[in-house]
């Protein structure tokens, strides 16, 4: 098979004769060998990303031969856990790269190989980066089974496109449309008003305002209360898409939002690069989402928000300032073309706009942030929140705690990147300073962070703003044996992993002291089928130690004999 040499590929781009653009107009083969049904589509909102692919359903089962859209070969193979779990990276003569994800296993060559690497580095988890001759691939080559590993909910083949230079994600649904049926539109499900701090009021108030819809009995939906506002507003809106003859909710491709006739804000999502995925955040209401998984869309964009499919008239803000009635009209669409509308009627009326709360302190987005009271330190560089925030921080006390609740910001609020926080020990009496670290607690439940420790503090990186306080892991990982008793006849070693906070950082598994391979899958269960061609027949130890994050120990021995 041959492939271009890398100057040329420039120059067939530079002059057109090839380009990833160029795929929009062509159809790809269905990966599997049954109707494309989907799971989900591209652009679906997800916890801090937007789905970068499309799924394919593979009724209910794991197993499904799954093949090369196109001609190329494996650039790249992924095994993890979590994330994409075992994963093929193909790259085509074309410019780009298609991704295959969630896989049961590769081909049986594939496979081979992958174990060899794992062997070598003595790891469950690799990320292995091929040649072009390592394996090329024919399109409809049988690549891999699906599966349902990784982060995956149930099993389905996820499907990417990329742009191989730029990794930039294209909408695989663009190649699949002839193959698809869809004649259902996407739906409002509510709207979200809100009145920017010392700018704006809605309703009599500076919180954020929820309107739910009902129906009419013409059966078309309005809003659920009345809106008068005044001043500098902003809008949100929760919607999802829906498919002929299927039970799943999408996400929106389009967005709309007109003010008197003339176009405020659109979203249309037909691409995005890997990095600006955790834009997310500012593209939605991310105190509701982490409070009541429930997705909002801004139809106004913040100032540290950068992704590129969004634009606007002012930002997408609206100001208020006539008393009159402004009428509003939301249009979404699908990629199919199936659209909805909801008008929305904003009754202009002067109120007086509250100040910003005295108890607060600004936070600007341009530049860098520092907060410091008794036990806290906290710093957030310039670059990561996504607009000025008026900060507000309380402290709880815990009874018998390492430290008190540092409640930073009276709602979730993610961070683009990091902030730096520091906490101070009430009690620094542990010998072993390594046990100590920062959690942060939504809902009761406590999440281990970590850090350093420092003369008393304790120095860590977050990603959002929250309830932080201190803790110590004292206790060791936990390694649970899964039906022992059945371990002779089937030949293999199952186990599950748990830890009390700071969770499994790292387990190995030995037979007479030579590295064995433990699977892993996302439940923390990990298994090792015997094999045959390493160890000989007799009597043998296994041995398996866990590791949590603060360096506690476990170690599990078993005799056996083959």
């Amino acid at each position: 098979m041959k492939y271009f040499h890398f100057a040329t590929l420039l120059l067939l781009f530079f002059f057109g004769v090839i380009s990833p653009c160029g795929l929009w107009g062509q159809e790809l083969p269905n990966p599997l060998e049954f109707p494309i049904q989907l799971s989900g589509n591209f652009g679906e909102l997800r916890s801090n990303h937007f789905h970068s692919g499309i799924d394919f359903k593979t009724q209910q089962v794991e197993g499904k031969p799954v093949h090369a859209v196109q001609e190329g070969y494996v650039s790249r193979i992924s095994v993890s856990p979590w994330g994409y779990g075992n994963a093929l990276y193909l790259t085509h003569p074309d410019g780009t790269t298609t991704v295959y994800a969630h896989l049961l296993r590769f081909a049986k060559h594939i496979m081979q190989y992958v174990k060899e690497q794992q062997y070598e580095q003595e790891s469950f988890p690799v990320n292995l980066l091929l040649d072009p001759e390592q394996f090329p691939v024919q399109q409809g080559e049988v690549i891999a089974l699906s599966g349902n590993t990784g982060s995956s909910g149930g099993p389905h083949l996820h499907f990417e496109v990329r742009d191989t230079q730029t990794e930039e994600l294209m909408d695989p649904l663009l190649f699949y449309k002839k193959q698809i049926k869809d004649t259902t539109p996407p739906r409002i499900h509510g709207i979200m008003v809100y009145a920017q701090t010392g700018e704006g009021v809605v309703n009599g108030s500076n919180k954020k305002q929820e309107f739910k819809l009902i129906n009419k009995k013409n059966g078309r939906p309005v809003l659920s209360a009345h809106i008068e506002a005044w001043g500098k507003i902003g809008l949100a809106v929760k919607a999802y898409d829906y498919m002929d003859n299927n039970h799943n909710i999408y996400g929106v491709k389009s967005i709309r939002l007109l003010m008197d006739s003339l176009v405020v804000f659109q979203s249309d999502i037909e691409g995005f690069a890997l990095d600006d995925t955790r834009y997310l955040n500012s593209f939605t209401d991310y105190a509701e989402w982490v409070n009541n998984r429930s997705f909002y869309m801004k139809s106004f964009i913040e100032p540290g928000n950068r992704l590129p499919f969004l634009k606007a008239l002012n930002r997408g803000y609206l100001v208020i300032d006539q008393e009159r009635t402004y009428h509003l009209l939301y249009q979404l669409a699908d990629i199919f073309g199936n659209t909805t509308e909801l008008a929305v009627e904003i009754k202009g009326k002067k109120q007086i706009i509250p100040p910003p709360d005295p108890d607060t302190e600004c936070f600007y987005r341009a530049g860098e942030n520092r907060f410091g009271a008794k036990g806290i330190r906290l710093t957030i560089p310039r670059g990561n929140l996504y607009t000025d925030l008026y900060f507000r921080y309380k402290v709880k006390e815990e009874e018998n705690g390492l430290a008190p609740v540092h409640i930073l910001h009276d709602s979730p609020l993610a961070l683009h990147q990091k902030a730096s926080l520091s906490l101070r020990l009430r009690q620094d009496t542990l010998e072993n300073k390594q046990i100590y670290g920062i959690v942060r607690i939504h809902n009761g439940k406590r999440t281990w962070i970590g850090g350093t420790y420092r003369k008393g503090w304790i120095d860590a990186t977050i990603r959002e703003l929250g309830a932080y306080t201190l803790a110590a892991d004292t206790l060791p990982p936990t390694l649970t044996p899964i039906q022992p008793e059945s371990w002779k006849k089937k030949q293999e070693f199952i186990f599950r992993l748990s830890d009390n906070l700071s969770g499994i950082k790292t387990y190995r598994g030995e037979i007479d002291g030579q590295y064995i391979l433990f699977e892993m899958n996302s439940r923390s269960v990990i298994r090792y089928r015997l094999d045959k061609e390493r160890i000989e027949r007799g009597t043998h130890i296994l041995t398996l130690t866990a590791t949590d994050g603060c360096g506690n120990e476990t170690v599990y021995n078993h005799t056996f004999t083959w």
